[in-house]
């Protein structure tokens, strides 16, 4: 069996789904829907951006005119806190109560950046902004989820550079299976299940799109995304608040390197969810974690062509066409200077 040309399934042994991978449908012609490719053109500030400094925004308060990152609580939360503690179970029809907030991070005041377009020193803000909230909302909820959706293909609102952070007094579907299989493998193995697999990788090298001395981000053996990202540290790091200062000025430029790539992928700024996946909070032994970041971008052919989870995706599993290792490939060989700066 050639896994180049011929289909088959492979494991995710971080959350134990299984996805089909269909190299030969590559080979198929495109007929379906196509789409301009959007260039970025905004301006440094739009007095019209809910999101700008000192702007009003849309639930009515009134942003400072800040200078470097900018959190606020969203005037529109998925959850609110102090819920009251309540379940209600009747067979097959049950309902529990959440507790939670939600909050919005502005990475810059520049409304025309992206992080790719930022310089270091500001990513290296945001860094430590991800650091400090992730450690504040522990303190008082279970699980705390930084992401970002970027591009409004992605669901984005507003083009503005920003993310959000939740955090819940529950654990959702998704971490909740990487806790299980984490934990597993420690148990079998007796060691850390996202170590040892990086470790598999750097042997075999065809994943890997770009590593520095403490990161390593790579087209993971499973991904169900085209040009889907599992982004490493190098050593055991549980949390994200554990990071040392080097390897957060570390994470800003593997960073730049990374979504530079994607970027120059298609020359457009490239959309993606991305976020960071750490150990829960509250009881119990969380040793079995490793802290990592997922990015799922949509596009698959060129800016115009997204791959889309339909049918069978959503009716029996996950389906890809392009390979990880061609992805893997595609973005290694890309130029690390933005496409936005190159010379004419």
């Amino acid at each position: 069996m050639d896994p180049t040309q011929n289909p088959h399934r492979r494991y995710s042994a971080l959350t134990g789904d299984w996805i089909l991978v269909s190299p030969h449908r590559t080979q198929r012609p495109w007929q379906g829907k196509q789409e301009l490719a959007s260039r970025d053109s905004r301006p440094r500030y739009d007095p019209k951006c809910y999101l700008c400094p000192g702007n009003e925004r849309a639930g009515g308060a009134k942003n400072p005119v800040y200078i470097s990152t900018y959190v606020f609580t969203n005037d529109f939360a998925a959850m609110m806190p102090n819920g009251r503690s309540s379940v209600v179970e009747t067979g097959l029809l049950r309902t529990h109560s959440v507790s939670g907030t939600c909050r919005v991070i502005c990475f810059s005041p520049r409304h025309d950046w992206t992080l790719p377009a930022m310089p270091l020193d500001a990513i290296r803000g945001v860094v430590e902004v991800w650091a400090n909230q992730t450690e504040e909302l522990g303190r008082n909820y279970r699980w705390v989820q930084v992401f970002e959706n970027k591009g409004d293909i992605m669901g984005c609102s507003n083009p503005h550079p920003h993310g959000q952070v939740w955090a819940s007094d529950f654990l959702p579907n998704e971490p909740t299976k990487e806790d299980q299989q984490q934990l597993a493998h420690l148990r079998e193995q007796g060691s850390l299940l996202l170590i040892d697999y990086l470790q598999l990788e750097l042997e075999k090298e065809v994943r890997i799109v770009v590593q520095n001395q403490h990161w390593v981000a790579l087209l993971p053996y499973w991904a169900t995304w085209p040009y889907e990202i599992l982004l490493l540290p190098r050593r055991p790091v549980s949390r994200f608040p554990d990071l040392q200062e080097f390897e957060r000025i570390s994470l800003a430029e593997i960073l730049k390197r990374l979504l530079t790539r994607y970027d120059n992928l298609f020359d457009v700024s490239f959309p993606y969810s991305m976020g960071w996946h750490g150990a829960p909070y509250g009881a119990g032994e969380f040793g079995h974690w490793q802290l990592h970041a997922h990015f799922y971008p949509p596009l698959l052919r060129s800016a115009s062509v997204k791959k889309f989870m339909v049918g069978y995706e959503m009716l029996s599993e996950a389906q890809r066409d392009l390979t990880p290792e061609q992805a893997a490939k595609t973005l290694r060989e890309q130029s690390e200077i933005h496409f936005s700066e190159r010379q004419p």
